[in-house]
């Protein structure tokens, strides 16, 4: 298996740190709003990334954080006049229905910001410790770049042209700095601002810090895949590569992964531009496994635009696989319990070679294109062939294959019988009679049911509203 490595601008076989287990660490979205759909490739992509691993035998432990302190959470609860725990929770409830809906799996662990505090000023007082940080006067603790010689190995970047101050580094206080390149691990309070106590100062931790933390703590001091967005390659990947190994005296991460940007027809999303998309705002139009498909149809590194056209023709592509599966599976259903013939044999090896295809190209830094293209090939074989078979066993194994194959990259291919609207009424009944009852378990079980069936429920002040997926 060949992944390509940001770290070294090459394809490289990929060697677990540990036999038969990945660790894999996903940079995850900060939480003032509803996701986007560039938000959604990232999510999709190591998603996948993830399937395949387990696929292949691995044990995966797949750390995704949530980042629930941050500048825009913190406008966002001023704006409401809400502490902004209140602001970042509705949305981790909001990104989970998102992800549910695309098909994303749930992460071994989903840590938050907030709830690790403890560990980052540790981290913290380790870097003061080895002289790697310092404290300014007014409590705000600043990492020192140039104490870490090899600064600037993920992103390609030299010091020295850096020298001039990057505005993605540059923050207030800017005098306090040693160097104009050191950036913050912890800073003071403002008014109205979350804070925590520290040796330092009451205040809250700087971003890149957080990773770093997580990582270690769920994952341990080296992991085998770091993954995210190319544009956290500079200055939160580097940043967090320079806290880790300064920190900790070993490699952080053997991989780095990044996806490339995703544009809307052929121009940067931008809420200027009118063509910002989050993925409830496509869920109105398509069935987000379409969005999930569409995602996939291009290599991760490729950038990808977003058009009408082109969710059109994924959603026929899609359309095509579940079709011929669906087929498959009546005609599976309607077989004989009898031998498989000579000829059923034999037309099963051409099964493995479609396969092998796959495999090749998943292999190939997970090439999902190519892999997508060995599924259209089933899908021509399934259509041509399965008809005029006999067997169950024959018909059986076919679709294993085929289930297989739409598992990993996160297709459904076997639709649930549909909840009528009266079944769901009486299911929200239950979770509202639940709720008056304080029996909070049942109530979130209830949800959950229903978004497993593609149910997605809002509270609103004039009651319980719900749609379909």
């Amino acid at each position: 298996m060949k992944i390509y490595n940001t770290l070294t601008k090459r394809k490289e076989e990929f060697v677990p740190i540990e036999e038969g287990k990945v660790r894999m660490y996903v940079c995850g979205p900060t939480v003032y709003n509803l996701i986007h759909i560039g938000n959604a490739r990232p999510m999709i992509v190591f998603d996948t990334v993830r399937r395949y691993m387990e696929y292949k035998g691995f044990d995966v432990n797949y750390v995704m954080n949530f980042t629930d302190v941050d500048d825009k959470i913190i406008k966002a609860a001023i704006a409401e006049g809400v502490d902004s725990s209140v602001i970042s929770e509705r949305y981790i409830a909001e990104c989970k229905k998102d992800m549910a809906a695309l098909n994303v799996k749930e992460a071994t662990k989903h840590p938050k910001a907030t709830e690790e505090i403890c560990g980052m000023l540790d981290m913290i007082a380790t870097l003061i410790e080895k002289g790697h940080a310092y404290v300014a006067a007014d409590g705000t603790v600043y990492f020192r770049t140039r104490s870490f010689k090899e600064y600037g190995k993920l992103s390609h970047k030299n010091l020295d042209d850096l020298q001039g101050g990057n505005r993605s580094l540059l923050v207030s206080g800017e005098d306090q700095k040693e160097d104009s390149l050191d950036f913050v691990l912890w800073k003071p309070k403002k008014e109205g601002e979350p804070f925590w106590e520290s040796a330092y100062c009451d205040g809250r931790p700087g971003w890149h810090i957080e990773c770093s933390v997580m990582s270690k703590k769920y994952l341990g001091d080296e992991i085998d895949i770091h993954a995210g967005g190319e544009d956290l390659v500079f200055p939160h990947h580097e940043n967090e590569i320079a806290q880790s190994e300064a920190a900790n005296g070993k490699q952080f991460a053997r991989y780095w992964m990044h996806n490339a940007f995703l544009n809307i027809d052929n121009k940067k999303m931008s809420k200027s531009l009118g063509n910002f998309f989050t993925v409830r705002d496509i869920s109105e139009k398509y069935d987000l496994q379409v969005l999930r498909f569409f995602m996939l149809s291009a290599h991760y590194r490729s950038p990808l635009n977003f058009s009408a056209d082109l969710m059109e023709a994924a959603k026929n592509g899609l359309e095509r696989i579940v079709t011929s599966a669906t087929n498959l599976k009546y005609l599976l259903d309607q077989a004989q319990n009898v031998d498989e013939t000579d000829e059923e044999k034999e037309a099963f090896t051409k099964v493995a070679e479609y396969v092998k295809k796959f495999e090749e190209a998943m292999e190939d830094d997970f090439n999902t294109a190519d892999a997508i293209s060995a599924i259209f090939e089933l899908v021509k074989y399934v259509n041509t062939n399965a008809s005029a078979a006999n067997s169950k066993q024959y018909l059986n194994d076919l679709y294993t294959e085929f289930k297989t194959l739409a598992d990993i990259m996160g297709i459904i291919i076997e639709k649930e019988e549909e909840l009528l609207d009266a079944d769901i009424e009486k299911l929200i009944q239950d979770r509202q009679d639940a709720r008056k009852a304080k029996d909070f378990a049942k109530a979130d079980a209830i949800r959950n049911e229903l978004l497993e069936k593609g149910i997605i429920l809002e509270d609103t002040r004039e009651g319980v509203k719900w749609k379909r997926a």
